[in-house]
């Protein structure tokens, strides 16, 4: 799974799953590409529904996630906050290098209906969201990033927003696995856990069921 998924997607549920089923072991690998989850052995992954192959069965787990530009107030002490995209290339932006390809991530901005990319610059670049978001409170420029990785630092204080009205959502976080096997019971389980919101409501699993890898 993405870091990003195993952060908004599994770590809300994960005491309260091990602690249902005490006999299952959870072991859950992150990244920032995909991989190919049968030839790795795990029973599923989470990330982007264009991570799943066309034989695996996606389930939506995480609905549309809002995007955050941030920085720190000492950062904006420094330099006048942008108030358009185009007003990015007067600062210093924490770059994104996409794990797969290589290539730097470009910002996505949506307003009155369009839709822009923009390529920013900057001193430093990371590959982990977590990184950007930590680069920004430390002062060394405006990130990118999923609202729900910046709130934390937003309700502090330690971090200020930017270009709200600028900011677009993405799709969201699907779990995906294998169309063409039984679905392993503790694989089940959690899926049902991650779909219902009112606690768990759950088949009771197999106890005699060892691993999930995720």
């Amino acid at each position: 799974m993405t870091h990003l998924a195993g952060a908004a997607v599994i770590a809300p549920v994960w005491a309260r799953f091990l602690s249902t089923f005490p006999d299952v072991q959870l072991e859950i690998h992150a990244d920032a590409a995909p991989r190919d989850i049968v030839a790795k052995g795990f029973d599923a992954g989470i990330g982007p529904k264009d991570w799943a192959a066309a034989d695996m069965i996606a389930v939506r787990v995480v609905g549309p996630m809002r995007v955050a530009v941030v920085g720190a107030p000492a950062y904006f002490a420094r330099r006048r906050p942008p108030r358009t995209p185009d007003d990015l290339a007067g600062h210093s932006c924490i770059q994104y290098r996409r794990a797969a390809d290589g290539v730097m991530f470009e910002w996505t901005f949506e307003r009155d209906g369009k839709s822009r990319q923009v390529s920013v610059d900057g001193r430093v670049i990371v590959n982990d969201t977590d990184l950007a978001v930590r680069a920004a409170v430390d002062g060394l420029g405006i990130a990118y990033a999923a609202e729900t990785v910046a709130d934390p630092f937003l309700r502090s204080g330690q971090l200020v927003r930017v270009l709200e009205d600028w900011t677009p959502s993405f799709e969201g976080f699907f779990l995906y696995y294998p169309g063409h096997r039984q679905v392993p019971v503790a694989l089940r389980a959690l899926i049902d856990m991650l779909l219902t919101t009112r606690g768990p409501t759950l088949a009771k699993a197999d106890s005699s069921l060892a691993r999930t890898r995720i």
